[in-house]
């Protein structure tokens, strides 16, 4: 099996923004998803809190609107992007949020 990065790109509410009907119903979706995935998800991962972009230049700016990650393991990324089918993140149905799907690859040192 490899391992794969799920990032969410999209303007996510915080918890701490929503009521606690909303926040258990954010968190009931994300355990139905967990419990479709199984074993396969490796590390649930984490939202991520303000951020920064620092450039080559060193210059600074906004960070992208990234949301958080979660690492799964799957036979290859075919089988990775299905593995996004009925994730809470897709909620909206607007086309505001996506989840980017990468290869974790091995330091070739």
């Amino acid at each position: 099996m490899t391992k794969f990065i799920m990032v969410y790109k999209g303007p996510a509410t915080p918890m701490d923004e929503m009521t606690e009907e909303q926040g258990k119903a954010v968190m009931d979706a994300w355990g139905a998803w967990m419990g479709k995935v199984g074993d396969g998800l490796v590390d649930v991962g984490s939202p991520f809190g303000p951020g920064n972009s620092i450039r080559d230049d060193g210059t600074t700016g906004s960070a992208a609107e990234l949301s958080g990650y979660s690492i799964i393991e799957a036979a290859d990324l075919a089988s990775a992007t299905e593995m996004t089918g009925g994730h809470p993140f897709f909620s909206e149905g607007k086309g505001n949020f996506s989840i980017e799907v990468f290869e974790l690859m091995p330091v070739p040192f």
